[in-house]
């Protein structure tokens, strides 16, 4: 059934009323995109969004009581509206987890690159359905929301439909917006459609326009920010401006028995097939051979790639990608096919140079149950730092390939060298991060990762080639930490803890020494939620620690840290790897400082 304009004022009406009484029960929020949007976002769920097929994501993640609101109306299961901005109920910003909200969105611009990955993904997997995101003047002005766009105008996705919430405000004044933006989006590959975004004749006719149109569509909908209020076309309708006697004298005026009704007649109506069941169970990932690794020392992200080749022969859902490092990070094999604005049939994606984008869009297709992994260098992972929180904070099962993990880059000097990425990321609630230092480890790296369905990981691998120390077959990895090189001695004096390249440079320095073993430690956080027993255990007698990142964090578990916690410096790698103390003499002369105090 289509509403016509009357019918959809009411249920617009009834739509801020229910938005504005949340607004009331929390005295906290936003009212004005609930005023000034609320006639945009009724019109999609009243008259274009199917239930199961299509996708709604609110990119301007501070309109969340009218998000929840709609949904609330629309039959959706999202619990009590009193409870929003409350300890226990409904969050700030919208999240996955939450009934109908297709994406986790709050800081500007990641809704518009999740909203691109549900569109790309829906096109992967042939769900049909449609990608409605609402965004804000501020959206547009974020990095990450220009890269995704110009990445969707690329790949031609005609299931997407971006609705400019324009109103010309935002917090500091006058919305400092770029002069043309349709011409901008017309550039980028956009079909532009102009629409009042507060006439229901207009939205509908650009709406109706949209599905008919080739590639992605942007619709500018002219609305004024709080409409209907005492603070409307002001910057202080931003935020919660309105005493509760007029949010209570709003909500009255807008409340209306009519629009509840048709609102309900929505939420009675067939609810289709959801088509984003994850391809992978928790825990259930495809046995492939173990490729023979003969070469005496090799780079770990080459090992990474050995094995992506047989997981991406074997996981159909598995959608490889890469911002333009490909060749470099080894994370495309000749088991991948491009996709293409011509079929999507594809299982890897060309991203160009945009990690900002990479990372939001990876977390979109995520959600669509693709299994997607993309590729850069370790320290360009600071591009991608907000959506890997999203993608924790989602639990979205999202894999981060991160290339070239030391100061070992060499030539490409401090810019390209991380030292502070590593120890950051381990420190992000639920994200695995592995730095494995053999075949065994990138194998359990992998496997634990796509295992894992309810927090994305990062992969950490090395340009230089690694001397490959084996995994004891008995050596119990999936604990995170285990002895990779045993003491000569009876007795255990002392322990190096260490991790990807520095392992061989661990054990060389322990075969100079007496009583000491090594320590490899893959997952750091694994570890950490081993007993207390195990630990004691494996971290026998003087601990100390030997990373080339920073070492604060390394004081959780030894008594001394040998590291960086500087920049590093232009040369060639080994050069560079080893005037920052990392190899065996030097390390013997450090650790026999400690063994003397």
């Amino acid at each position: 059934m289509r509403y016509e304009s009357k019918q959809l004022q009411e249920m617009a009406g009834a739509l801020r009323s229910h938005a504005l009484g949340a607004l009331r029960a929390s005295r906290s929020g936003h009212v004005g995109i609930v005023l000034g949007a609320a006639d945009i976002v009724t019109t999609i769920f009243a008259n274009y969004l199917r239930r199961g097929v299509d996708k709604f994501v609110l990119s301007a993640g501070h309109g969340s009581a009218l998000l929840y609101s709609v949904l609330k109306l629309a039959g959706y299961n999202v619990g009590d509206l009193n409870g929003f901005r409350k300890m226990g109920g409904l969050p700030g910003h919208p999240e996955i987890g939450i009934d109908g909200v297709a994406a986790t969105t709050g800081p500007l611009g990641q809704g518009v690159g999740n909203a691109v990955g549900i569109a790309m993904g829906a096109k992967i997997r042939r769900s049909g359905g449609r990608v409605y995101c609402l965004c804000s003047d501020g959206d547009l002005m974020e990095g990450v929301a220009n890269e995704s766009i110009a990445f969707a105008g690329r790949y031609q996705l005609d299931n997407l439909v971006l609705l400019w919430d324009d109103n010309g405000i935002s917090i500091d004044g006058v919305a400092q917006t770029d002069v043309n933006i349709p011409r901008r989006m017309a550039a980028a590959g956009w079909t532009v459609i102009a629409a009042h975004g507060n006439n229901f004749k207009s939205l509908d006719a650009a709406l109706e326009r949209a599905g008919q149109c080739a590639g992605p569509v942007f619709i500018q909908c002219r609305t004024t920010i709080g409409v209907g209020s005492s603070v409307a076309g002001t910057p202080r309708a931003h935020g919660l401006a309105l005493g509760d006697a007029e949010l209570d004298a709003l909500g009255a005026q807008y409340a209306s028995r009519g629009g509840e009704k048709l609102w309900a007649a929505v939420a009675r109506r067939r609810v289709h097939r959801d088509e984003d069941k994850p391809c992978i169970d928790a825990g259930v990932v495809p046995v492939v051979d173990i490729p023979n690794v003969d070469a005496p020392a090799i780079a770990t992200r080459e090992l990474s790639g050995m094995y992506l080749e047989k997981l991406a022969a074997a996981i159909p859902c598995l959608v490889g990608g890469s911002a333009d490092l490909a060749g470099s990070t080894n994370a495309k094999t000749k088991s991948h096919r491009d996709i293409t604005a011509d079929g999507f049939s594809g299982n890897f994606i060309n991203y160009g140079v945009r990690e900002h984008a990479m990372g939001a869009i990876m977390n979109g297709l995520a959600t669509c149950g693709l299994r997607p992994y993309g590729s850069t260098f370790l320290v360009f992972s600071d591009y991608m730092r907000p959506s890997i929180r999203l993608a924790a904070l989602s639990g979205l099962p999202v894999v981060y390939v991160l290339t070239h993990d030391s100061v070992a880059v060499g030539e490409d000097g401090p810019t390209h060298q991380p030292v502070e990425q590593l120890p950051s990321l381990r420190l992000v609630p639920n994200l695995n991060v592995f730095r494995p230092c053999n075949m065994a480890e990138v194998v359990y790296a992998w496997r634990t990762a796509l295992g894992d369905v309810t927090r994305p990981s990062c992969i950490i691998l090395s340009r230089q080639k690694i001397q490959q120390i084996p995994t004891p077959d008995d050596a119990e990895i999936a604990r995170g930490g285990y002895v990779i090189w045993p003491a000569q001695t009876k007795f255990v004096r002392m322990t190096l803890i260490a991790t990807g390249g520095e392992v061989p440079v661990a054990v060389a320095a322990a075969k100079k020494l007496s009583g000491v073993q090594v320590v490899s430690m893959p997952n750091v956080a694994a570890f950490r939620a081993q007993s207390a027993e195990y630990r004691r255990r494996i971290l026998a007698g003087y601990v100390v620690s030997i990373e080339a990142a920073a070492t604060a964090p390394w004081f959780e578990f030894a008594d001394a840290a040998i590291g960086i916690d500087s920049f590093g410096a232009s040369g060639p790698g080994d050069e560079v790897y080893r005037a920052f103390g990392f190899d065996a003499d030097c390390l013997v002369r450090e650790i026999s400082k400690f063994t003397k105090k």
